[in-house]
Parts: structure tokens; C-alpha cells; sequence
């Protein structure tokens, strides 16, 4: 007899619909095999031939970690593009680039973990670099574009599969796995999750990743949301993935579950997929889902859940059909169109901040190119290995000749003299003199932290001069001659052993600190001193050795030596991402490093022809009043000297604009823990200062002029369009900016919101008409007292112009819409975290899976107001829900107060709610204000209303 194959299973089968593929494999797993899958590196179930999975391929702007990518500018470069299109284009070369490093290394995944859309609320924010604006339009339409190009155009099949972080409200790195964001339902609508949503339902979109931190008292990665919010945006399945170590954060740093099996069976009913936890090993999570299952924590049920939407981002991806993925052969990797396009992005994201007419910069002009970041292209911790790189002075020289080019890094040179006499010196490397950079400028792979082949510092009687940058805040990098950075090993000796400062904990940052006649000289990766011992310089515990520092040039010195000699100086500062401003680490102040600030004064006494270029990550309060011009770029990749050098010549006419506003000093700032955007008056939507620079700045070297705006309003849209003139002498872009206005509201509302923008390109002369049909959605705001999205009928204004202050043509169109209606308390009562004002108090979780509730801050006192509430024909007494201890004091219209109800003694616990009923002290009817004030360590969760 002849032996017959064996059917193929419907999973295998590329003629069937995936959700019944997706049903048949699911059938054929073991519990054991689908709990296996649920941390992050699932394991190949062979039996079945399915491969081993991973979650998680980081690609914000290139791909990262993997090796040599493509690297793009940094996202919030790409979001100072305001050019979806390019984005797009962006996004699809990284996904091609994804696709070519996994066919020759498996370890590169295809779920990649990219964009971050988390709004640029505050400048300070440590990540500020990952985020692409501070206004959800733009962000959402930026993330959207990027999320299209990495998934692909295949209508089945996706090249990658797009994950959005950090869901939710997530704008801060100090304490980030503890510290709550108290979100009022208007800011949770309106701003947090409008970006997320906007992104999703435009269909391009994986996942989501839970943030570490919690809002109102919650963490997310037990969100309701992701069940109530998220996953009613689309009918796709959506995975779920958690950031690495959070979920065991719900237990060990947060306390917010007592057991492991408790905070991972929590996880997964809220809506967690894959577990990032404990690295490639997966034994752990696998013991606390079977503890959860075992516990009745649990049900298979809940499993599957979790793995079906799994599966459905792998069926999507093509694993079971290689026959039939589209993208299975691709190969397009470093590419000349790639090369280019990252170029374009660095140009596109230039943004021309002031210009009194020095740019663009003569074709002759001398030029002094000064600055610790002049001859750098600094990577960031989502960056990939550079295969090319261009600086910019290296730009600058390419551009306008070596011959008429003169650098000066502008950092002190310094000895560092030990007790004895001696001086730190720094052995030669064993590489040849030279090696440290390679081809293209590329940096040798050699030189890499934490060698410990290379013989440690020593001490001698002539030393070796390093190069001192302080970075801020007391924050130094000390470098030798030949490019090492000085870095701290595993065994604790200091070696020139560096390209760059990086790594999870930089062990390239050091601290002088006086002490007596000199200094101690403290490494900031470890906590301790430097040691000069007998087998070579380390750090250690005691015996910290005394340093006297010897200054043997000062970098404002050869500064101002340069910039004399130069018909225009470009300063060329900002920041090493690696440092004073990144993950796990936010930022102090606006202001530049104090070294950096000397350094410019230094060339703008020497040369009133000073240009200020920032590359940084963020924004920084400069004064720009004595500067001639001043620009701006996110750290632009490989091409971002390129870049900076012809936009300087004026070969590329700056179109760049600001993604977030640039504030004037640090006091205009809220505490980067107060994310109520509205109450505290934060973004260009609410900020009632003068900025420094507004959202949407940027200069070009054409003049625009607009004209012909018209709009009319009909049920499907608003339909506005005008005209845009370039009337200056060279062809250039525009970023054509529309906001719009609530006239007449009944409830603090944006003083402007973008709700619509175009970039285009237009010769001199050229006029183009733009048409934008803007939907009735962007003129809603979430209605607390109804809980849901409401458009106000009357008057709004329309703005067109170059930015967010810089309005060129306005009209007004009257809205039908719903009037706003009392609350009918009544019947429906008063949950307290619908408030329409407040002071003194937080948002903070009503139980552990669900709900919301108010608390005093600090457990002293707070107010709530609760504006026009309807007590029909009469209210005779209260009901409020509660726990803790303290006071609930109602009162009406800022009158006495009418009734206080008190638990009397302390509930079991901050969820044992107790309800409590007094009557009022007089009479009440018609419609009014209800003020309640907190009084005392208490949680309000609700309040009632009878007659």
C-alpha cells in the first residue's frame, strides 16, 4: 500500500478567511502550549510546525538594536516635517529595511514596537525626542502615516505590524513606574486618547503598549480603557503587548496586586496579550498564568482570548503563508532611495526659528563652525548602528570647501593631577593611531563600553589632556585625544573604552565635586569616586582620590579665537540623548548648559555674524534678541550634517515647523506631574502667555502671502478653502496651517486647535488653492454632564496662517449642533470625577478593575464645582458614596453649606465604599451650582440626589 499524506490542516490553508484559520490552530494547542505563547518570546510548538515568535522589534525612526540600519531623523524630527506624506515614505523604508534583516537574521522581529504617540505635553519630558508633537491632530495624522508605511499596501498581507506606545497619559520618567496622572474625563477625551484613537481607526495599526506609569491611581497595564476605549475603535484584532518588567511592577514596585498571580490574571482580563518580562525567559510568566489558573484567577477561556489576537498579527504578517506574502522576498536594504529619502527627512525637519537676512550664508563666506556638537551625529537609544554618518561641519566643509572652513570644538582641555603630583594618563589603544573611525567616518565597532581588554587609565608625570563637556547640571564626559570616551567596565576599572557616552545606565558621565583644594571626581553609572590604585585608576567605595583640575585651554577661548577670524560663526549646540534628557531621566530646565551659553556669548562678542544651530531632542529657552538667526533640528540621522549644510547654504529653503511650543523660561511651565491640561493651561491650546516660539514657527527664505478664504458648513463638513502665494524670489514650501475657535463656549475651550494642515511646494509666483473639508468632530468637545461628545451650536471661528500666532485670514461659520442642557442630578446623580473645575484634589481609582474617584491631594482639603444642575422641584436630601475618613461638605452657588456627611470612622480600606444620606438644611429647586468640598483623607466616588 501506498501511504497517503496527510490532509493539510485548515490553519495551513491560504483559501480560508483568517478568523477560521485563527479558530482551527487555536483548536489543535494544549493550554500548556497556548500559555506558552503569552511572554514575549513564545516558543515554536513543533508538533504543529509553528515557528518561535517574539513581540517587540524597536523601529521609532530605523530600525534599532539590530545592528547597521538606515536611521532616519528622530521622531520628533520627523514630527517638525508636518509632511504625512514623507512619513509615510519613512515608515515604509524602515518596514522594507525590517524585512531584509530578518531574512538574514531571525532575531530581527516584524511586530515592531513604533510610533510613540504620546503628546509632547511638557517639554521637560525625558522622551520628548520619541514623540512627534504637543497637539493630537498632528500627531495622529504624523503617527498614521508612519503606522501606513510599516504596515504596507497589501490588502491582506502586512509588511510589519505597528504597535503605538505608551498607552496612556505618559510624560514623565522620574518615579514612571509609580507615579499616578490624574486625567479629568475632558483631558482623558480630548487629548490623551484622541491621538490613539485618530491612529487606529485609520486601520493601520497592531497593538498598543500600556505604559508603566498608572493614571488616576491605576496602572495601566489594568486599563479599562483597552477594553472600553480601545478596542471599540476597530473590528481588527488588536495585540496587547506590555512594556518590559511592567508586569511585574504591578506587584513589586506599585503594590497594586499582593501576588504575581493575582496583578498577571488582571493583566490578561484587561486586555494584556504578551507579557515583556524577564527577558527571553518565559518560565515565570508561564508559573503565574498555571498559579492563575490553578487559583481560579483564570479561565482558558481568557487564555485563548489573548492568544487568538496573537495569531491574528501573525497570519496577518504572512508566517503561514511564505508561499503567499508579498513581502517575503524583500530585500531593500541601504539603499541609494534610501539614502535620499533620509536626507530629504533631515532637510524637511529644519526649522528656521529667526533670520535678520544672515542666511542664507554667502557662497564665499569664511565660517567658523564652533560647538561640542559641531563634529557629531549623536545616536539616541532607539537609534540603529550609523552606516553612514555626516556631521555637521563635515557638511559644511562638503558644501562649502574645506579651505574656507575653521573648527573649534569649543571644550576645555584639562589634566587631572592626583595628590602625589602625578597625572591621569590615558594608555594607548591598541588599534593603530586613526582606526577609530572607518569608512564614511563610521566609528569603529571596536570601541565599545565595557571592554575590558584594554589596559585601564594610569598615572605619569605628563598626563594626558582630555576633552571636558559639560553637559549640564554638573554633568561632564571626559574624552582622550584620539576619541575615547573615558567609561567605567563591569570589573569597576576606567578605560578609554567609548565612542559615545551610551547604554541602559551611561557609564560615560562623571561629577567634579569640590572637595578641599581640588575635587572628587564621582562616576554617575556606579555612584562612586575615582581611585588612583596601585593596578590602575577605578572607582570604588573608599578612598576617592583628590583631583587638581589644570585648565590647559578654556573653550570659549578658542571660540572666540575662531569666530574672529571668520566672516559668520555657526554654534552648533544641544544635547547628547544619552544624557540630561532621556528614558528613565527628565530633563530640570529649559535653559542651555551653562557651558554651552558661554560658548555663544564667547562668539557673539568675537563675531555679531553668530548663527545659533540647536540640534537637541527638545525644546530650550534661548534668547534669541542679540542672535542674527537661529535654527532648530531634532538629531537628523545619518544625512543630518548633509542636511543643516545646505539648508546654511540656502540649496533647501527651510520649511520646517515647530511640533510643540518653545517656552520663554521655566516658570511658564506646570509641574510635570500636572497633566490637566485644561485647568492648568498648557500647550499652545491653552497657554496664555508669550512664547518664546509658538507651535507651528518656522521661517523660510520666500515670502507667502494668503488670500481667498471662504468656508460654508453643511451636515458632512465644514468646507474651507484659500489660496497660498509664494511671493518671494526661490521655490520653497509652505505649511499651511488651519485652526479653529469656539466663539461663544460654555466651557473652557482651546484658544485655538488645529484641525487641519498642508505643506506644499510652490515656485516664485505660484499660487496654489487649498481645500480642506473638516468634520463636524473637530469642532466636539467631551460633555461631562452628558458623558459624550457634543458640538456647542453657535459661532466659530476659522484661522489660516503660518502658525499657531501667526494668522493670516480669519472667517467665522455658524454650527447647528445640541445646546447644552442643566444636569438632571436627580435622576442621574453626580459621579465626582465629572467635574467641571476643581482645586486641591486628584483622580484616583474607584476599585481596582474599574471606576473613577476624587481625593483631596495630600488627604487635606479640596473643591469640586459642578456646574448648572437641575434639581427640578425640589431636593431634600443628599447621598454620597465614599471611603476613608473626612467630610463631604455640599453647598450651592457659593452659599453656606447644606449638608456635611461624614463615614465617622475609618472604612476598611480606601475600595470599601460606605454609602451615606443626610438632608439639606434648606430648601432647593430650579438650577445651580453644587460646590463640594473634601475634607480629610477620603474617596469620592458619587454622589446622589432626591427629593
Amino acid at each position: 500500500m501506498t501511504a497517503q499524506t496527510p490532509p493539510t490542516p485548515p490553519f495551513r490553508d491560504p483559501q480560508l478567511p483568517f478568523a477560521k484559520r485563527i479558530n482551527d490552530l487555536l483548536s489543535r494547542l494544549t493550554l500548556d502550549e497556548k500559555v506558552g505563547l503569552l511572554h514575549q518570546f513564545g516558543p515554536a510548538v513543533e508538533r504543529l510546525g509553528v515557528a518561535a515568535f517574539r513581540t517587540g522589534q524597536e523601529a521609532l525612526h530605523g530600525v534599532a538594536w539590530m545592528g547597521p540600519a538606515t536611521v532616519f531623523p528622530q521622531a520628533v524630527g520627523l514630527g517638525a516635517t508636518w509632511n504625512p506624506e514623507l512619513v509615510r515614505r519613512v515608515g515604509e523604508a524602515v518596514s522594507r529595511e525590517a524585512r531584509a534583516m530578518r531574512a538574514r537574521d531571525e532575531r530581527v522581529g516584524l511586530n515592531v514596537w513604533a510610533p510613540t504617540v504620546n503628546l509632547l505635553r511638557h517639554p521637560l519630558w525625558g522622551r520628548n525626542e520619541e514623540g512627534y508633537a504637543e497637539d493630537p491632530k498632528l500627531t495622529s495624522a504624523i503617527a498614521t502615516a508612519y503606522t501606513r508605511g510599516l504596515r504596507g499596501d497589501h490588502p491582506v498581507y502586512w509588511r510589519t505590524a505597528p504597535v503605538l506606545k505608551h498607552w496612556l497619559a505618559h510624560n514623565n520618567e522620574t518615579d514612571r513606574d509609580t507615579t499616578s496622572s490624574s486625567v479629568r474625563p475632558r483631558v482623558l477625551h480630548e487629548y490623551d486618547l484622541r491621538a490613539f484613537r485618530d491612529t487606529v481607526e485609520a486601520g493601520a495599526v497592531a497593538g498598543v503598549m500600556p505604559a508603566y506609569n498608572l493614571v488616576n491611581g491605576r496602572p495601566n497595564h489594568v486599563s479599562p480603557h483597552l477594553r472600553g476605549q480601545l478596542r471599540t475603535w476597530t473590528d481588527q484584532e488588536l495585540l496587547v503587548c506590555s512594556d518590559a518588567g511592567a508586569p511585574s511592577n504591578l506587584v513589586d514596585s506599585e503594590h497594586y496586586f499582593d501576588t504575581h498571580e493575582e496583578a498577571t490574571a488582571a493583566a490578561l482580563r484587561a486586555g494584556v496579550d504578551s507579557f515583556t518580562d524577564h527577558g527571553t525567559d518565559g518560565s515565570r510568566i508561564v508559573a503565574r498564568v498555571e498559579g492563575a489558573l490553578e487559583q481560579g484567577l483564570l479561565t482558558e477561556a481568557d487564555v485563548d482570548t489573548a492568544v487568538r489576537r496573537q495569531l491574528s498579527v501573525r497570519f496577518r504578517l504572512g508566517e503561514f503563508d511564505p508561499g503567499a506574502d508579498p513581502y517575503a522576498g524583500e530585500r531593500a536594504f541601504d539603499t541609494p532611495e534610501h539614502r535620499a529619502l533620509a536626507q530629504e527627512a533631515a532637510e524637511q525637519a529644519v526649522v528656521l526659528l529667526k533670520n535678520d537676512g544672515l542666511l542664507p550664508l554667502a557662497p564665499g563666506a569664511r565660517i567658523a563652525v564652533v560647538g561640542p556638537l559641531a563634529d557629531e551625529c549623536k545616536l539616541d537609544w532607539y537609534s540603529g548602528a550609523l552606516l553612514h554618518r555626516s556631521t555637521p561641519l563635515e557638511g559644511i566643509h562638503e558644501r562649502f570647501g574645506p579651505a574656507r572652513v575653521e573648527f573649534a570644538e569649543g571644550v576645555d582641555r584639562v589634566l587631572l593631577r592626583t595628590a602625589a603630583g602625578a597625572f591621569l594618563h590615558v594608555p594607548p589603544a591598541p588599534e593603530a593611531p586613526g582606526a577609530a573611525r572607518g569608512a564614511e567616518g563610521a566609528l569603529d565597532p571596536a570601541l565599545v563600553a565595557g571592554r575590558t581588554d584594554l589596559p585601564p587609565l594610569a598615572t605619569d608625570a605628563a598626563g594626558t589632556e582630555l576633552a571636558l563637556v559639560d553637559w549640564g547640571g554638573g554633568v561632564l564626559t571626559l574624552r582622550a585625544p584620539d576619541g575615547r570616551y573615558l567609561s567605567v567596565a563591569e570589573d569597576g576599572y576606567v578605560r578609554a573604552s567609548a565612542d559615545q557616552p551610551g547604554g541602559w545606565i551611561v557609564q560615560e558621565t562623571f561629577r567634579l565635586e569640590p572637595h578641599g583644594d581640588g575635587h572628587l571626581l564621582r562616576h554617575l553609572g556606579t555612584g562612586r569616586h575615582v581611585q588612583v590604585a596601585a593596578d590602575g585608576v577605578k572607582v570604588a567605595e573608599e578612598d576617592p582620590e583628590v583631583f587638581g583640575l589644570v585648565v590647559v585651554e578654556r573653550g570659549e577661548d578658542a571660540v572666540a579665537r575662531a569666530a574672529a577670524r571668520a566672516d559668520v560663526v555657526v554654534v552648533v549646540a544641544g544635547n547628547d540623548p544619552h544624557i540630561n534628557g532621556r528614558e528613565t531621566e527628565d530633563r530640570t530646565t529649559l535653559r542651555l548648559p551653562a557651558q554651552q551659553e558661554l560658548l555663544l556669548r564667547a562668539a557673539r562678542a568675537a563675531n555679531p555674524a553668530t548663527v545659533l544651530a540647536l540640534v537637541s531632542a527638545y525644546p530650550y529657552a534661548v534668547d534669541p534678541a542679540e542672535l542674527p538667526a537661529v535654527l532648530w533640528t531634532a538629531h537628523g540621522g545619518q544625512a543630518a550634517g548633509t542636511a543643516l549644510a545646505r539648508v546654511l547654504a540656502g540649496d533647501v529653503s527651510p520649511a520646517g515647523r515647530l511640533p510643540q511650543t518653545w517656552y520663554a523660561d521655566d516658570a511658564d511651565l506646570p509641574d510635570l506631574l500636572d497633566y490637566d491640561v485644561i485647568g492648568g493651561r498648557q500647550t499652545y491650546l491653552y497657554f496664555e502667555g508669550v512664547p518664546l516660539f509658538p507651535f507651528g514657527h518656522g521661517l523660510s527664505y520666500a515670502a507667502f502671502s494668503y488670500g481667498a478664504l471662504t468656508a460654508r458648513a453643511d451636515a458632512a463638513a465644514v468646507r474651507v478653502s484659500f489660496t497660498v502665494t509664494n511671493t518671494g524670489d526661490v521655490t520653497a514650501d509652505e505649511v499651511a496651517q488651519l485652526y479653529a475657535r469656539a466663539v461663544r463656549a460654555p466651557v473652557p475651550r482651546p484658544r485655538r486647535e488645529l484641525v487641519a494642515h498642508r505643506r506644499v511646494t510652490l515656485a516664485p509666483g505660484e499660487t496654489a488653492e487649498l481645500s480642506f473639508d473638516v468634520p463636524p468632530s473637530a469642532f466636539a468637545f467631551w460633555d461631562v454632564a452628558a458623558g459624550r461628545w457634543r458640538v456647542e451650536p453657535g459661532p466659530y471661528e476659522l484661522l489660516a496662517g503660518a502658525s499657531s500666532e501667526d494668522v493670516r485670514l480669519r472667517t467665522t461659520v455658524v454650527l447647528d449642533g445640541e445646546p447644552a442642557l442643566p444636569r438632571p442630578v436627580l435622576e442621574r446623580g453626580l459621579d465626582a470625577a465629572d467635574f467641571d473645575e476643581q482645586s486641591g484634589t486628584e483622580i484616583v481609582d474607584r476599585s481596582r478593575t474599574a471606576g473613577d474617584a476624587v481625593t483631596p491631594v495630600g488627604g487635606k482639603d479640596g473643591e469640586l464645582l459642578f456646574r448648572r444642575c437641575d434639581f427640578g422641584g425640589g431636593l431634600s436630601e443628599v447621598t454620597v458614596e465614599v471611603s476613608g475618613e473626612g467630610t463631604v461638605e455640599l453647598s450651592l452657588d457659593g452659599g453656606p453649606a447644606l449638608a456635611a456627611l461624614s463615614p465617622g470612622s475609618p472604612t476598611a480600606g480606601p475600595y470599601a465604599y460606605v454609602t451615606l444620606t443626610a438632608p439639606v438644611a434648606a430648601p432647593v429647586d430650579g438650577v445651580h451650582d453644587v460646590r463640594l468640598g473634601l475634607r480629610g483623607p477620603l474617596r469620592l466616588a458619587r454622589v446622589g440626589f432626591s427629593g
